[in-house]
């Protein structure tokens, strides 16, 4: 494939707002260490590059869902990695951290054949999300179970963990209520005879919005890629992502005419309309239709007519095709990032939150990047 040449469809990571972000991110942590999360491939901007700039910029840590991203991740660092979604029975990558969310997690570490360094692991603690995490009545049973197996050299204690539900929504009581059932749990794993440094419970929303939260270690993840976490609010963080396609072809179309499966829409007036060549297959919403659209040429245009597997039709009105910013064949449609609106906007117009629509490139998407996400100043 040549590098030079223009893909029909993108999504464009800037490296150099990756680096920036981790900066801003590991600053507002203060004494905190910095745990980047990049789960989901680093939430679709790719872990193969954005990790090393992570690396360089601020990150001491880094956290993942499964034990298979953190063999990728391991690769790409010496810094601790994290994995916290896994089943009883899963082979577990030597020098990965392990997130321990029940008495069965637990119970097969300490039955574990013994290894020459014990697994280092953090206690997931349930403090009121009901997702995930040893519920509170587990708590004595654990850490004692825990801190016999410490001291019997099978597993290290690293830390204890948790979720907050709502620190998106500054100054929601609920938030308070799991600052304190997480402190219990420390100082319940503490009473029991463990010695957890390293205890985390600050999301994104939560390290702009309850420095109390912070703790030993905060744990972003949408923020380091330059989305916002807490509607309406801004951090001086850049969005790394955009989605963008080449336009196919530029048709005329009549009063009246219909465009795509079912006729469902009209065009209101004779004009034109636009063919982009990225679909349902490629993450486009089959929902979406007549909600969101592209920016071509500084003009944001309308999306109309049923979403298909490969393509969606923009309705550029009557001059699209001849007036002062005309739209030809070849030309960029952005569906949001740099150039378009931002994915925070389509996230709200189709009825969504920006972490789904930076998860949705996919299919043919090519992804390029741009910047360099070279060490900054800190």
């Amino acid at each position: 494939m040549n590098p030079t040449r223009p893909q029909p469809l993108v999504t464009r990571i800037d490296l150099d707002a990756i680096a920036h972000n981790t900066r801003v991110l590991a600053a507002q942590a203060g004494p905190a260490r910095l745990m980047c999360v990049v789960k989901a491939d680093a939430y679709n901007h790719g872990v193969q590059r954005c990790v090393p700039v992570m690396d360089r910029n601020g990150a001491d840590a880094f956290g993942v869902a499964t034990f298979a991203e953190a063999r990728q991740v391991a690769q790409l660092t010496d810094k601790p990695v994290l994995a916290w979604l896994w089943t009883p029975g899963e082979e577990i990558p030597a020098g990965i951290e392990v997130g321990v969310p029940s008495l069965a997690h637990l119970g097969m570490l300490i039955d574990a054949p013994a290894t020459p360094t014990p697994t280092r692991v953090h206690l997931i603690v349930d403090t009121g999300m009901n997702r995930s995490g040893l519920d509170e009545d587990a708590w004595p049973e654990a850490f004692a179970r825990a801190a016999c197996a410490e001291e019997e050299g099978a597993i290290r204690v690293v830390g204890v963990m948790s979720h907050l539900a709502c620190a998106d929504d500054p100054g929601n009581p609920f938030t308070a209520e799991q600052l304190a059932a997480f402190a219990r749990a420390q100082a319940q794993a503490r009473a029991a005879g463990l010695d957890p440094r390293v205890n985390h419970i600050a999301n994104s929303p939560a390290l702009w919005t309850c420095p109390e939260a912070h703790c030993e270690q905060v744990r972003p993840g949408l923020s380091l890629y330059g989305d916002e976490p807490v509607p309406g609010q801004t951090h001086g963080l850049r969005p790394a992502m955009t989605w963008a396609a080449r336009v196919v072809a530029v048709k005329p179309i009549a009063r009246g005419e219909s465009v795509s499966y079912g006729l469902t829409w009209q065009a209101p007036e004779d004009g034109y309309t636009a063919l982009v060549p990225v679909g349902y297959a490629d993450g486009v919403g089959r929902s979406w239709q007549d909600l969101f659209g592209a920016t071509i040429g500084g003009q944001w245009y309308p999306q109309v007519g049923r979403v298909c597997m490969d393509q969606i039709v923009l309705w550029l009105g009557a001059d699209g095709a001849t007036g002062a910013s005309p739209v030809r064949p070849g030309d960029e449609a952005v569906l949001f990032g740099d150039g378009g609106v931002s994915a925070d906007k389509l996230a709200g117009a189709v009825g969504t939150i920006n972490y789904e629509v930076l998860c949705a490139p996919k299919g043919r998407t090519v992804r390029e990047y741009v910047g360099e996400g070279k060490e900054g100043r800190r």
